[in-house]
């Protein structure tokens, strides 16, 4: 799951950042409304849903929320200021914001909206993903082979292998290339590393083998990379 946050406050900008890292999202971080365009405008990446401070350099949280609904991009906004007015809360609504939090606000609050926000979305994320013998947990952040043996376990995987395996998931039968893959586990800002995506794919490779998932991600050389659970012997 990923996420632009547009906020130019840094100290409540990295706070945030952190948080939504240890809940699992790639995030994406910018302080300048006009940046934020840029990236959605661009499509760098597919968002799940975006934090907005309304009062931005650039280009206001607002005139961001208007552009978005302009274009008929149905993104989930999450609107953040301080403006606690009534009449500012419809202003932001009425604007194209989903929802609207005040600040000072405590992170347990945001995480539950942003919960909320992504079960009103036609994207909804269940709780499991299930693809052929592989099932994802998100809860705790494990993946488990079917049929459960009785003494099956689930494989504990680190943030990025499961990102990783969900993108994959989300694709099947699909090549999906090391820059789709870099674009969407990876922030943008992030600095390029030729053989991030390799090395983490082999990590991934080595963890379902040692578990008895079998090999089903494949290389295909000069193209990309292939979830393929039709066979389980791979």
């Amino acid at each position: 799951m990923r996420v632009l946050l547009v906020e130019d406050e840094p100290d409540l900008g990295a706070a945030i950042k952190r948080v939504l890292n240890q809940e699992k999202y790639v995030v994406d971080w910018v302080t300048d409304g006009t940046d934020a365009w840029a990236y959605l405008e661009n499509s760098w990446a597919q968002y799940t849903l975006a934090i907005v401070d309304w009062m931005l350099p650039g280009m206001s949280g607002l005139e961001l929320c208007q552009r978005l609904r302009k274009n008929k991009n149905p993104l989930p906004v999450l609107m953040l200021t301080a403006k606690d007015r009534m009449e500012d809360k419809v202003t932001g609504l009425d604007a194209g914001a989903d929802d609207y939090l005040v600040k000072p606000f405590g992170m347990a609050e945001l995480l539950a909206r942003l919960r909320a926000l992504q079960r009103r979305s036609p994207h909804f994320q269940p709780k499991q993903l299930t693809l052929g013998n592989l099932t994802l947990d998100y809860g705790n952040s494990t993946v488990t082979s079917h049929p459960a043996h009785p003494d099956k376990q689930a494989i504990t995987l680190t943030n990025k292998e499961f990102q990783l395996l969900e993108y994959l998931m989300k694709h099947p039968n699909q090549i999906v290339t090391t820059e789709q893959i870099r674009n969407q586990l990876w922030e943008v800002s992030a600095e390029p590393v030729s053989n991030v995506v390799a090395a983490q794919v082999r990590l991934l490779r080595r963890k379902l083998a040692n578990s008895g998932c079998g090999n089903p991600i494949e290389t295909l050389h000069g193209m990309g990379y292939r979830l393929n659970l039709t066979d389980e012997s791979k």
